[in-house]
């Protein structure tokens, strides 16, 4: 937990607060107490998300739906005010570490028995969520708090409401796009419509990890674009699995929506065990209980954990604080520092100490969480119903970070060549940051190579951007990349401003972000236009057909399979052969830009070769759409009609 800075409020609602938890792609997370003591996180929408009228009114209904959720596996939501000018809300504060920070930090894979508890225990939470008419849609381990009662899933809802209003148009944000790379769904690559079978999909993820650590599609370390695609198109890795895991996990990751159980058939097969943690899980939660026993006890600025903050405009007590059911709620008593603490009853000690202890690690875990919303204000607690978009007080609408909002979002531009005929572009997706964070994401494309990476911010302030040192995440060909160079971002207007890398210069325009950027006029299959004067009497044996699918940048929306006689000292043989590749989005707008192509092991032959990157665009001939694809250098293009 980070202290208050200057620029947070001191509460919000009826919630004092005392620390930052982190900032995540929707907002700023901070620990609080209500009035009676009871310890909640509270979040504040960032502003840019705010100032969407759609997201508001879509997210308005979307979080009417969390509280008929209320069930088994899930956090109580316990005050709200979405009609503010920064809409918060608060949530319980749930005793337990993230499964992320238990097997990827502390313990490492968990046994068979217990995951199987943990599969058992999440099914069931999907249950009610899915009977609340809701997909999770970012179900990852981050997302699932392990408590001694059992694993409850946060953040649910949230994603579905964002996604709506992408959907929409009207969010040009980046962090828009629905799903973690590693724990996303077939469907939520390929940007299909998402159906609680998704969250099954995800649940299969989580569960291999349990098991073994790892994401059985690998880590964004190789590529968020790469894992995307095993995604959709490989089978799991679930090497070192244990046999009685497999049956119920591979099935979870059926590619097939169809063919997964659903989270009911998976709970009824799979009971919970009591105690369902391993015994060094609990001894290892609770020593790290103890060191966050007195953090948790104060506030960063001293005021003991009873007193409100002079001018803090805490109000309401005990009887003021809602659960998700509309019941009062007893405010749970804060841990006590390990002086104070009271001695547990004899013949239970582990449990009764470790009780208190996790909901003091529940600090350290939150680090990463974003939470549920509180439905309408009317439905809200006594002293927010009604509340006007004035009424949030001091709470600090602005997110955290440095760069101006004027670059956010996603930036293309011509390199080498013309905005025509380019040879090698470059794109950056800027999202908001304090300096030192990888904020921005870069996609370059030359002849024959594409290179992804993030790039360090160095400096940022009203009509300049600085980013230094960068990553490689994705190299087509593979090693071929090196990190980008210093670069430098100027604003000249508010859809135009200046790169300079060195003694390279360009200019960049506003593009197109989310999860189906590539235009309609682009999307659907193509098939070669005959050209029997190059070909002659064998044309109808040289073939070659296009398919282009929507998805965002970085994703394989290219696939092209052409069709060849073989051919040996000049002389055609009656055999033919064909050749697949795939492409990955680099670019969008007028053009459509896409980096080398690369083999589709499905359709690959001794005498294919790998290709170049292309740009692709649509004109008319003949009153017909005709897609031209261009190799990035001085060429002809290919020609295609619609199939």
């Amino acid at each position: 937990m980070d202290p208050l800075n200057a620029e947070d409020p001191v509460s919000i609602g009826p919630f004092r607060l005392l620390g930052r938890l982190g900032v995540g792609g929707m907002g700023r997370v901070f620990l609080a107490r209500s009035a009676g003591g009871r310890t909640v996180a509270v979040k504040v929408v960032h502003a840019e998300l705010a100032a969407q009228e759609e997201f508001r009114r879509r997210f308005a209904r979307e979080v009417a739906s969390l509280e008929r959720v209320g069930g088994t596996g899930t956090a109580p939501v316990l005050g709200s005010d979405t009609a503010a000018d920064a809409p918060w809300v608060a949530i319980g504060y749930v005793p337990g570490p993230s499964l992320r920070a238990v097997v990827g930090d502390e313990f490492g894979p968990l046994p068979p028995a217990t995951v199987k508890a943990l599969a058992s225990g999440l099914a069931r939470a999907l249950v009610h969520i899915h009977a609340a008419g809701l997909v999770h849609r970012d179900l990852k381990p981050s997302n699932v708090l392990l408590t001694v009662d059992g694993p409850q899933i946060i953040d649910f809802g949230i994603a579905r409401a964002v996604d709506t209003v992408a959907e929409g148009g009207n969010l040009t944000t980046t962090g828009a796009v629905v799903g973690s790379p590693g724990f996303m769904s077939p469907e939520q690559v390929r940007g299909d419509r998402l159906t609680p079978a998704s969250d099954v999909f995800c649940l299969g993820s989580v569960l291999a990890y349990a098991a073994t650590g790892r994401s059985p599609f690998g880590t964004a370390d190789s590529g968020v674009h790469a894992t995307m695609f095993r995604i959709a198109h490989d089978e799991p890795d679930l090497t070192d699995l244990a046999p009685e895991l497999t049956g119920v996990i591979r099935a979870c990751l059926a590619k097939d929506p169809a063919a997964r159980p659903s989270a009911a058939e998976i709970a009824e097969t799979l009971p919970i065990p009591d105690p369902w943690l391993p015994a060094d899980v609990l001894a290892r939660l609770g020593r790290h209980a103890a060191r966050l026993l007195e953090a948790e006890t104060e506030s960063p600025t001293g005021t003991g954990s009873g007193d409100a903050r002079p001018g803090g405009g805490a109000r309401g007590g005990a009887g003021g604080v809602v659960r998700a059911d509309g019941d009062p709620a007893t405010p749970a008593p804060l841990p006590s520092t390990a002086a104070t603490a009271p001695q547990p009853r004899a013949g239970r000690p582990r449990r009764t100490a470790l009780v208190a202890g996790l909901a003091a690690l529940a600090v350290a875990a939150a680090a990463t969480l974003t939470y549920v919303f509180r439905p309408d204000p009317n439905t809200g607690m006594d002293d927010q119903k009604n509340r006007a978009p004035s009424g949030t007080g001091n709470v600090a609408a602005r997110p955290a970070g440095i760069v101006p909002a004027a670059f956010l979002g996603a930036w293309e531009g011509v390199v080498q060549g013309s905005q025509d005929h380019p040879r090698e572009t470059a794109r950056f997706e800027i999202s908001q940051g304090a300096a030192g964070s990888k904020n921005a994401v870069y996609v370059q494309v030359a002849e024959n190579r594409l290179c992804m990476g993030r790039s360090r911010l160095v400096s940022a302030d009203e009509d300049k951007v600085v980013l230094g040192e960068s990553d490689v995440t994705t190299s087509v060909p593979a090693q071929r990349c090196v990190p980008a160079a210093h670069q430098t971002l100027t604003l000249r207007s508010p859809d135009v401003l200046e790169w300079t890398s060195g003694t390279a210069r360009a200019t960049f325009r506003k593009a197109p972000t989310g999860t189906e950027v590539v235009p309609a006029r682009f999307l659907g299959r193509w098939t070669r236009i005959p050209a029997p004067e190059i070909y002659g009497e064998n044309d109808d044996r040289y073939t070659s057909q296009v398919t282009i699918t929507q998805g965002p940048v970085g994703s394989p929306v290219l696939s092209v399979l052409d069709g060849f006689p073989r051919t040996v000292d000049g002389v055609l043989l009656d055999e033919d052969w064909s050749c697949g590749t795939t492409a990955v989005l680099a670019g969008v707008g007028n053009l459509l830009i896409v980096g080398p192509a690369t083999r589709d092991t499905n359709a690959w032959d001794r005498e294919c070769q790998e290709g170049l990157s292309r740009y692709l665009l649509v004109d008319k001939l003949n009153g017909k759409d005709r897609l031209l694809v261009y190799p990035m250098l001085d060429g002809e293009p290919n020609e295609y009609y619609r199939s």
